[in-house]
């Protein structure tokens, strides 16, 4: 496997729409394997297929800290909410060192595609719900930055120029 280049924000890819997979074939898998390699070697909880600098809708999430129950999700599509939104911190391997508090869906219901081509759902709470979310967004253009106030995005994106000026990116 090979540890993936993570597109920082600014990249003109975070901000275009992803293309749906039409099939899984040998290469969306091992790129799926390759998406998980790179977010577990940068301690992510997620990472969509945009941040590495693929426009595919295919994305990974790592929420469990032993690695034994990863989700690879191709095409996926949040069908349903539970309808309560809750703020917590959220960060973003392409924004890193980045954290403010997003507000979310609790639960959500995402039905996608596996890497044996079956159509699966998945409920999903908390931690889980939160990093599907996120990386849905990823795949539709969308960023956590998006959420926040506008005075606040601005300070956000004044920082991150800071830091790539200064090298610190």
């Amino acid at each position: 496997m090979a540890i993936l280049e993570i597109k920082k924000y600014g990249d003109l890819i975070l901000r275009k729409k992803s293309k749906v997979i039409l099939e899984v074939d040998d290469d969306v898998k091992r790129l799926a394997y390759n998406m998980l390699e790179t977010v577990y070697l940068a301690n992510g909880v997620g990472l969509a297929a945009p941040q590495i600098g693929v426009s595919v809708r295919l994305c990974v999430i790592a929420v469990d800290l032993d690695k034994k129950s990863p989700i690879i999700m191709i095409n996926p599509t949040i069908i349903s909410s539970d309808g309560n939104k809750i703020s917590d911190k959220e960060g973003c391997l392409s924004f890193p060192g980045f954290y403010e508090n997003v507000k979310r869906y609790n639960g959500v219901v995402v039905r996608y595609t596996d890497l044996n081509s079956r159509e699966l759902e998945i409920k999903s709470q908390d931690l889980l719900s939160r990093a599907i979310q996120h990386e849905v967004d990823h795949l539709d253009a969308k960023l956590f930055i998006d959420y926040l106030p506008e005075w606040k995005r601005r300070f956000v994106e004044k920082k991150v120029k800071r830091n790539r000026n200064t090298g610190k990116w």
